[in-house]
């Protein structure tokens, strides 16, 4: 008899680091696909995001941090349904000779959202690549049959709210790279890790929603094209941080367009606006009604403070354009 063969360094690395994040359906990493029966009488839900060095992380930010942004930004798409996380699948792609270590922290970062978001890994693939880092994941969540919340509900007269601050993500990337004061740490914080929504958005309290990650004016034009309607926002009603006021009220068109806030935006119909406001205070998610959707073309016109609209250079983040 001889001695089992040792295992591969690609399938080592995965049962040292990734086998203790497999949940149910994961079959422990060891076979070619998960197995996974969703709860009795739910829908699933599923959704995908990738993240890029150099494009939606910086090179130097940390494993743990870089893992905990994927999971969030995937967490945010899932929260804007109305749905519950259930379980997601991963793709890691690294140079050549990306030490352990590096590994080790990326899982630790999966391992403390897991735990705080009740989610497990599934599966996934790891690379080599000669580019830069690169990290993919597919969230899959559920929800009630027919319960999903879509960017195709808002109506006239909604009310457009969003959650927590805005402008942070784009500000905090500034700070980040040494281009912005950001005494604190708020604002970098921030654009490292989201906070994702979970529950906040619920069927029956809102008629549309979306997660604010390309620009709040580009992403609420987004709600508008799929709902055939338009939208009027009130500039100074978009709540900002105390860190995003510091800044400066120079930074306000970039706090409206630029994106990585991972916020929700929402239309909430005038007769449930006072339950929604109760909803969200149970949840502990502060938001602010920021003004409304209303007939005719789906465009977004953005009020400054004399009531003229504001005229801003672009909407929002495009990889395209």
């Amino acid at each position: 008899m001889t001695d089992a063969a040792p295992l591969p360094a690609e399938f080592a690395l995965i049962a040292r680091h990734f086998k203790p994040l497999a949940g149910p359906g994961a079959l422990g990493l060891a076979d070619d696909a998960a197995v996974l029966a969703p709860p009795p009488g739910r829908d699933l839900v599923l959704t995908a995001d990738a993240m890029v060095a150099g494009v939606h992380f910086l090179p130097d930010d940390s494993p743990g941090d870089i893992a905990r942004k994927l999971l969030r930004t995937n967490l945010s798409d899932l929260a804007a349904m109305g749905a519950t996380p259930l379980g997601y699948l991963l793709t890691v792609s690294v140079p050549r000779g990306t030490p352990d270590a590096w590994f080790a922290a990326f899982a630790a970062g999966l391992a403390r959202d897991q735990a705080e978001f009740a989610i497990s890994l599934l599966g996934g693939d790891t690379t080599s690549t000669p580019g830069p880092v690169s990290v993919s994941l597919t969230a899959l969540g559920t929800v009630a049959p027919g319960e999903a919340i879509r960017r195709s509900g808002a109506r006239p007269g909604d009310g457009l709210y969003v959650t927590g601050t805005i402008g942070d993500g784009a500000l905090g990337l500034l700070a980040a790279q040494g281009k912005l004061p950001d005494p604190t740490g708020w604002l970098a914080d921030r654009y490292r890790l989201p906070r994702p929504r979970i529950a906040i958005a619920r069927y029956g309290l809102v008629h549309a929603a979306m997660d604010v990650s390309d620009g709040l004016v580009q992403d609420v034009s987004h709600l508008c094209r799929a709902s055939g309607c338009g939208a009027a926002i009130m500039a100074l009603d978009v709540p900002r941080s105390d860190a995003a006021r510091a800044a400066g009220d120079e930074f306000l068109p970039l706090c409206l367009t630029g994106g990585d806030d991972y916020e929700l935006a929402m239309a909430i119909p005038h007769s449930s606006e006072t339950a929604f406001v109760g909803h969200a205070a149970a949840c502990g998610v502060p938001v602010t009604r920021i003004g409304e959707f209303v007939a005719g073309a789906p465009a977004v016109r953005v009020a400054s403070a004399d009531g003229g609209e504001m005229l801003l250079a672009r909407g929002g983040w495009s990889h395209f354009a």
